[in-house]
């Protein structure tokens, strides 16, 4: 049911260069909870992505899902592990330096639905999603799901309620690296689960960590998104 379009460049600072963006796009088909970024792995806006869009829009969230890779590669989408896909895959993500490169995309995201408008992103779009969280303006909350190169950016403190969570069995996101978030963002929300890496698709998936995952999620968004429950 939903649709792609297209979303101009929106920089943090200066004009930018009007670079369009394609995103998918889900209506709510539910009372309007809210907008939703959700930021794609390293794999692209994949028929899994396409899915969890859908899944979101029938409990009330329009929902936007920009191609973070269109500026190499438009509509960019790879649901296999062919090598030489999955190099130049790499290389997208080191090129956007890990999501840093592309919070225009993720800005003009935001910035195209009316608020509260929450951010969500897996693996690769999980570090970018912590890194909108730092730098990106407009957004109600965040949760970011196990984005591997957190770590390299610590420094920087969000600047919007953000929870994260991490796989207890991921190889790709190791002790000390959770260790380093832990001291260096005390107070942040970081939730361990029984499970490996990607455990919300369907290379990785684990049932009762994706379900838990996104209870505390939808509870996330809900308790900042302005709106008051009635006793």
């Amino acid at each position: 049911m939903g649709e792609t379009i297209r979303l101009k460049s929106a920089p943090l600072e200066g004009d930018g260069d009007g670079f369009e963006y394609e995103a998918f796009h889900e209506a709510p088909r539910e009372a309007r909870r809210g907008g939703l970024v959700i930021l794609h792995a390293i794999w692209g806006v994949t028929p899994h992505l396409r899915e969890l869009a859908a899944d979101y829009a029938d409990i009330g969230y329009e929902v936007l899902v920009p191609s973070l890779f269109d500026r190499f590669e438009r509509g960019f989408a790879q649901a296999n592990s062919d090598p030489a896909r999955m190099a130049r895959q790499m290389g997208y993500g080191e090129s956007t330096r890990w999501g840093l490169e592309v919070l225009d995309a993720v800005q003009a995201a935001v910035d195209a639905l009316p608020g509260p408008v929450f951010v969500m992103g897996f693996c690769f779009g999980g570090t970018t999603a912590w890194l909108a969280a730092q730098r990106c303006h407009g957004i109600a909350a965040v949760a970011a799901f196990y984005g591997g190169q957190i770590s390299l950016y610590l420094d920087g403190e969000p600047q919007t309620p953000t929870i994260l969570h991490l796989g207890k069995r991921d190889e790709l996101i190791p002790p000390q690296d959770v260790d380093a978030i832990r001291a260096a963002h005390p107070d942040l929300p970081v939730y361990m689960y029984d499970a490996g890496h990607a455990f919300v698709a369907p290379n990785g998936y684990d049932e009762e960590s994706a379900r838990l995952a996104k209870l505390r999620t939808l509870a996330h968004f809900s308790r900042h998104s302005g709106v008051r429950s009635e006793m």
